[in-house]
């Protein structure tokens, strides 16, 4: 794996249309750390793909009726399997944050990259998992220089009383532990 064009080599590609340009290209200096699951605590479905393709059948679980409309995306899906999905260019702005700030900066969408983990709150995310993040984090630092691990943080972090993810059961300390490895 490595990242070509803005893109990651060796994974799925799933274009979502649910992107636009960054207001400056070259700042690139966040990563967010985000989880999702759908239908809520279910696993390996399609739906998530859907949802950032905008997709998503409203008819298929109650609460993708109150989810599909919304215009959604992220950069990456890292699914509990370890399978990495791209939705975005990593140049190009997802819109993953919504209202959120960072170190009194707004518009977090603006110059960061989101990862999404397959996962709930309150469920430990598997091994494969944290093996991928890190090994596409260490891509991203590479390729990305404004990026580093001290610019790394949770959705909760940025958008704190409208989201709590990733959540408890997210281990910060193993994720740095594992990126010093």
């Amino acid at each position: 794996m490595k990242i070509d064009c803005h893109w990651l080599t060796d994974i799925i590609r799933i274009p979502s249309p649910n992107f636009d340009e960054r207001t400056e290209p070259a700042d690139i200096s966040l990563l967010v750390i985000h989880c999702i699951s759908l239908p809520p605590s279910e696993f390996g479905t399609p739906y998530i793909d859907q949802f950032f393709c905008n997709q998503l059948p409203p008819d298929k679980h109650p609460y993708f009726k109150d989810i599909c409309q919304l215009t959604v995306s992220s950069h990456l899906l890292i699914r509990r399997t370890g399978e990495i999905v791209q939705y975005v260019p990593f140049d190009k702005r997802a819109w993953h944050a919504g209202k959120s700030e960072y170190q009194g900066r707004e518009r977090c969408n603006d110059f960061s990259i989101g990862i999404e983990l397959e996962g709930t709150e309150r469920l430990a995310y598997t091994e494969e998992q944290y093996l991928q993040l890190v090994a596409v984090i260490r891509l991203l630092f590479e390729a990305y220089p404004q990026l580093s691990s001290d610019r790394i943080t949770g959705h909760s972090d940025i958008a704190p009383g409208r989201k709590t993810d990733p959540g408890a059961s997210f281990d910060w300390q193993k994720l740095f532990s594992l990126l010093q490895a």
